[in-house]
């Protein structure tokens, strides 16, 4: 299963009903949509996994606006991802 939450596609302009267009519109602007080539890029790395390996669940999320953190949550974020890019580069 693969729930990557908000997506920035064509969505959005895609509909042929402008009243969806417009609430999908107004949607996408109170969310943090993620890049659909972030959510590709996690779809990949799943795909790449030995066979040994299996992945079962993949739940993407945005991270949170730096403005909704505490001052020192932002900074751990920030190492974690540090981190995170790291190891997957071994």
């Amino acid at each position: 299963m693969i729930s990557p939450g908000a997506v920035a596609t064509e969505l959005p302009e895609a509909s042929s009903d402008e009243a969806t267009r417009k609430n999908l519109r107004e949607f996408y602007k109170s969310v943090v949509a993620i890049p659909a080539e972030s959510v590709a890029k996690a779809i990949a790395y799943a795909i790449e996994q030995p066979a040994d390996v299996e992945i079962d669940e993949i739940v993407i999320r945005p991270p949170p606006r730096s403005s909704e953190l505490p001052m020192n949550m932002t900074a751990t974020i920030k190492r974690i991802v540090s981190a995170g890019r790291f190891l997957r580069s071994c």
